[in-house]
């Protein structure tokens, strides 16, 4: 094993697919000698030349068509965003032409590409830089939607991105950029659709993605003090969802909290916590709930940006509650 951050983990999978298939290419603002905003393509514009590493301009429509065009052709193009708040500027290209194309043309064609989407908050980056929008890409037909928690997943599941036939909206989480882990350099990629029990427990469900998934790891840590053995379960990939893990842990519990960073209002918390109530109708010991952020724009002041967040006091509170009598 190898310790390297999340970013490092991130540019060795990608290092990895390019030696491994000739077809897979990168594109976006910045990846040659910068390397990309947090090394993410450090050094690979040197090793694969500026054919496979391409910069571009400024114009994230430029990016997408280019992208997808590939991939019809049966390339597997990497498509650098930069964040996720500049996807907003591709809807069209990622919604109505990646999406829609293997459906359109009768499975004549398949789109295998990704589309990196850095998301999340990250330290007075303000409300056009700190958005959690993958439940635009979820309630999208034809996407797939991956958001990672650790090195080791970023480095399996880019892999496992990169060989999907359709296109993966891949969420990076800005944050996390920095953090260090544990990573298997030879590690192959992780199948698409599986959670991780990241912490096993009894009393309580704890469901994440992200980098909240890492804030319900220090919450059950909290609450395991307190006699609470909280599992938490990392969904991973958002869509599909790993419905059988899910469903599993809370036979066991009895007891379900969803929590994410993207708003309350349209989050993917509502369509978790409405399917498992359909589920577990009438099962469960307390009613099941999601915690996530505010319906407003995120600030730029620490302290109000910190309004925004959902940390381990906030989630390990809401689990509390669900042993209310």
């Amino acid at each position: 094993m190898a310790v390297m951050t999340y970013a490092e983990a991130g540019c060795l999978a990608l290092k990895q697919e390019m030696e491994r298939d000739p077809q897979v290419w990168a594109l976006g603002e910045d990846l040659g000698p910068d390397g990309g905003i947090a090394g993410q393509y450090l050094g690979l514009q040197k090793l694969f030349g500026p054919e496979r590493i391409v910069d571009t301009p400024i114009s994230e429509s430029m990016i997408m068509s280019a992208a997808i065009g590939s991939a019809l052709l049966g390339m597997r193009p990497v498509a650098e965003l930069r964040f996720a708040d500049f996807a907003l500027c591709v809807a069209d290209e990622i919604i109505n032409q990646a999406a829609k194309a293997r459906y359109m043309l009768g499975g004549q064609v398949r789109v295998p590409m990704v589309i990196r989407a850095p998301c999340g908050m990250r330290w007075g980056m303000a409300a056009q830089h700190s958005q959690s929008n993958e439940n635009f890409w979820i309630g999208t037909p034809g996407l797939v939607v991956v958001a990672t928690a650790t090195p080791a997943d970023n480095h399996g599941l880019l892999k496992a991105a990169i060989r999907a036939d359709d296109p993966v909206v891949f969420m990076e989480h800005k944050e996390l950029w920095l953090e260090s882990g544990e990573v298997d350099a030879d590690a192959g990629p992780i199948e698409l659709g599986t959670a991780a029990v990241r912490r096993p427990g009894k009393d309580v469900t704890l469901v994440s993605w992200s980098s909240t998934a890492n804030a319900c790891l220090a919450a059950a840590s909290m609450l395991a003090g307190e006699g609470i053995e909280a599992e938490v379960i990392d969904l991973r990939t958002l869509w599909p969802w790993d419905r059988d893990t899910v469903c599993a842990s809370i036979e066991k519990t009895s007891r379900v909290l969803v929590a994410h960073e993207s708003t309350r209002a349209g989050g993917f918390g509502g369509e978790l916590v409405a399917e498992l109530a359909e589920v577990f109708f009438g099962k469960l010991k307390a009613r099941p709930t999601r915690l996530a952020a505010p319906r407003i724009p995120v600030p730029y002041s620490k302290p109000l940006e910190d309004v925004c967040r959902v940390g381990p006091a906030e989630i390990a509170a809401a689990a509390r509650r669900l042993f209310d009598k």
